[in-house]
């Protein structure tokens, strides 16, 4: 029988004490408990390390596509449970904020307002937990939505979204908005050649001054790639041995917990747990150069 952990629970695990997790410089994540024989979408980490959600197509959810937790115990990730507020649609793309007040993410679920669209749950200091809520109509839109990532210093939204209008370079496109009191200002789509005829699918910030890790591809060829922080040059493919351009490697997102980390999905020859797997490694650093 399934047991979804509730919103309260989820809240108060996050302001639990922090505990040393065992690193690998490249690794699987979560042997049998994060990756499985399922696929394994986009991971975050709390902020305090006790917790990890992810994205999971595996048995036991609401939906398709669901968001999984598990704990961090004796050194391990253990129990993964799917979360309470999980829909029948697709819900992916986790995103812990650097604060740990703000968990955001990605659903298809009814009452949006087309497609993807992005969604937060607040969770509050004294343990209570607001209701999820969907992003404004300055960010979600009758086109996709996906891939929200805060800025560390909590300033600026990183997503993705798939459009065709005026402006947009083809497919999913990445924007960014800026923070105004506890919303965000209408988004801006970032320049060419960042921003390509193929699909930028999101990405993650290395540290405040702008320097990014994203994905792009194109159909189920896709590729991690770093960028400084001025857009207009080119970005780089980051070494990995499975970041391959016709391999399927993504969702970067660095460990709240440990910055200097981050973990990413991808399919690799060994270890392998099932399809897509979680990855950790190193966080690449921004590229040399002024970034003010």
């Amino acid at each position: 029988m399934r047991t979804p952990l509730s919103l309260l629970a989820l809240s108060v695990s996050l302001l639990s004490t922090p505990q040393a997790m065992a690193l690998s410089e490249f690794g699987i994540e979560g042997m049998g408990v994060v990756s499985t024989k399922a696929n394994e979408g986009q991971a975050t980490i709390s902020p305090d390390g006790q917790r990890i959600v992810w994205a999971s197509d595996r048995a036991g959810g609401a939906g398709g596509w669901d968001l999984w937790q598990a704990v961090q115990r004796d050194g391990r990730w253990q129990d993964p449970t799917p979360l309470a507020f999980n829909s029948a649609a697709d819900d992916l793309d986790p995103y812990f904020s650097h604060d740990g007040a703000w968990l955001y993410f990605a659903s298809n679920r009814s009452g949006g307002r087309g497609g993807f669209d992005l969604y937060s749950v607040m969770l509050h200091e004294d343990g209570s937990v607001g209701p999820v809520m969907s992003m404004p109509v300055t960010i979600n839109t009758a086109a996709d939505e996906r891939y929200p990532a805060v800025r560390p210093d909590g300033q600026a939204l990183l997503f993705a979204r798939n459009g065709k209008g005026k402006g947009t370079h083809g497919g999913f496109d990445l924007y960014v908005a800026t923070a105004q009191g506890r919303g965000f200002n209408p988004p801006t789509a970032l320049p060419a050649p960042l921003n390509s005829a193929a699909d930028e699918l999101g990405g993650e910030w290395l540290g405040n001054d702008g320097a990014l890790v994203i994905t792009r591809g194109a159909g189920a060829r896709t590729q991690v790639w770093r960028v400084g922080c001025d857009y207009r040059q080119p970005a780089t493919p980051l070494v990995l041995s499975f970041n391959t351009a016709d391999g399927q490697t993504g969702a970067p997102v660095v460990d709240a917990s440990k910055p200097s980390e981050l973990v990413l999905a991808g399919v690799a020859r060994a270890p392998r747990a099932g399809g897509l797997d979680l990855y950790r490694m190193k966080a690449p650093a921004a590229p040399d150069g002024a970034c003010r």
